[in-house]
């Protein structure tokens, strides 16, 4: 009965209904948006330093400062 994930979502949409109420919904939802997108910016973040450690690395193991 509870094969797809859609089953899952509706159930959660009604658990979250019935708990929150209708007006907490959009609240929550967009507090989940934002918590989200805070997460990829600060993936992005790491993976840009990330990127710059290792290009400083392989930069000075090409050319070592003796």
């Amino acid at each position: 009965m509870f094969d797809s994930i859609d089953d899952w979502l509706i159930i959660a949409v009604v658990i979250g209904i019935l708990f929150y109420g209708s007006t907490k919904i959009p609240q929550l939802a967009r507090s989940l948006g934002r918590s989200v997108g805070e997460f990829k910016r600060g993936r992005l973040e790491v993976e840009r330093e990330l990127k710059a450690e290792q290009g400083t690395t392989e930069a000075s193991a090409t050319n070592p400062a003796h």
